[in-house]
């Protein structure tokens, strides 16, 4: 299985080039890979001590940033390399000053692993969630170099307890140890004689809660909102925004209405715009206009939702009737409701925010419109509902404590 893996990541590496000629996302992964060791070698000698943390893309490195920023505090004297595999990360966050150097991660071929280690020479490396790379681990194994997975989770359908896994059980025993993210993780990974297993729980929820001590004023959503009930519908697909923008048409309460797309190209934008027969303007076409007279703001710009959330009596998280679930936690992080689509299993926090009763699944259009009315008329339920996340967040916070800590020990080494 080691040797068919190694032949599949080597002609995978070919395939790739072939289609980046004509896909440019493609295009971005092979082209920004070629430039991984000179941006290396520009900002990093020989006798740097070394941080490598690596995501896949965005939303491990949002998992591995309060990590990454704890660490930064307490060693200045070390280098950040950050690395990521997907260009949905990188690109969104290559020009940031958090890291020393930002770069995509090359693929796990024997040759370019140690091509990447000889010129990174990490210390320490860190590894978020899912990120296990066979031939990485196996070479930093031999370099004695001290190796992490944080915020972990396993499931039984991955190969890693399949009786065909073997290759990848031996990935995971390169692990210096391991941080899962609950008790069900270190169970599975006992199952197959992993012992170096420890329950730290997820990085995200004090990711999230850092978010309420940060400046989320905006000056736009003050005038709009204007002390009025404010919904907030977050990374809607067209399927979460025919049932929301029903509602808006036919709402007659002075409710202020905000939607945040997944999507934000114009033609999608313009469709929202004209389905909606009251009076509503874009983010990017707002000027000086008294923002109090409309009753719906369309948000056609990425990076604002999170603080557009701290100004919603209730929200509601798109996905759950298409692709995928988004991120629960961001509106949950303020006290409010959420309401979410069908689909959300796989989601752990959204499934036991729903068992809960924090977070409240719907499949139609009625059950959407019959609660987001209660949550208006009935102020003590809607607050009581969102007192649950605010619980729930709390309670769950504390990981990147736990997994710094325990990190202490290798640094107290090198020095």
């Amino acid at each position: 299985m080691y040797f068919l893996y190694n032949f599949l990541v080597i002609s995978a590496s070919a395939i790739l080039k072939v289609l980046a000629l004509t896909n440019s996302k493609l295009s971005l992964f092979v082209k920004g890979r070629k430039q991984t060791i000179s941006l290396i070698n520009a900002a990093i000698s020989k006798e740097d001590k070394v941080i490598w943390i690596h995501a896949a893309s965005l939303g491990e490195y949002e998992q591995g940033l309060p990590v990454l920023e704890k660490l930064k505090f307490k060693y200045p004297n070390y280098k950040i390399l950050l690395t990521f595999f997907s260009p949905s990360g990188y690109e969104v966050k290559k020009n940031s000053k958090i890291a020393d150097v930002i770069c995509y991660l090359p693929l796990d071929t024997k040759r370019k692993v140690s091509s990447f280690l000889n010129a990174a020479h990490p210390d320490i490396a860190i590894f978020i969630k899912y990120e296990i790379w066979p031939n990485y681990l196996a070479a930093l194994k031999k370099r004695n170099t001290p190796t992490f997975l944080i915020s972990a989770l396993f499931k039984e359908n991955q190969i890693f307890f399949k009786p065909f896994g073997g290759f990848m059980r031996k990935a995971l025993n390169n692990f210096t140890q391991i941080f899962v993210q609950n008790e069900k993780s270190k169970t599975l990974l006992n199952s197959v004689e992993y012992t170096k297993a420890t329950i730290a729980g997820d990085t995200r929820f004090d990711r999230v809660s850092e978010i309420l001590e940060r400046n989320n004023e905006l000056d736009f959503m003050k005038r709009f909102k204007n002390k009025h009930y404010c919904f907030v519908a977050g990374s809607t697909w067209a399927e979460d925004e025919k049932i929301i923008i029903a509602y808006i048409n036919k709402n007659t309460r002075p409710i202020k209405f905000v939607i945040a797309p997944h999507t934000i190209k114009d033609s999608h934008i313009q469709e929202i715009v004209n389905a909606i027969n009251k009076k509503v303007v874009r983010y990017s076409e707002m000027n000086n206009e008294n923002l109090a007279n409309n009753d719906v703001i369309i948000i056609d710009t990425i990076g604002l939702l999170t603080k557009v959330y701290s100004y919603a009596d209730m929200a509601y998280v798109g996905g759950g009737f298409a692709t995928g679930l988004h991120n629960t936690l961001e509106p949950a992080v303020f006290g409010i409701p959420v309401i979410i689509g069908p689909k959300f299993e796989g989601f752990t926090e959204a499934e036991e925010l729903v068992n809960l009763g924090g977070v409240i699944s719907i499949k139609s259009t009625e059950k959407f419109e019959e609660l987001t009315n209660k949550y208006y008329k009935n102020n003590a339920y809607r607050l009581k509902t969102g007192q649950i996340n605010t619980n729930y967040i709390k309670e769950k916070s504390g990981a990147t404590d736990h997994i710094v800590n325990e990190l202490n020990a290798v640094f107290t080494s090198n020095d």
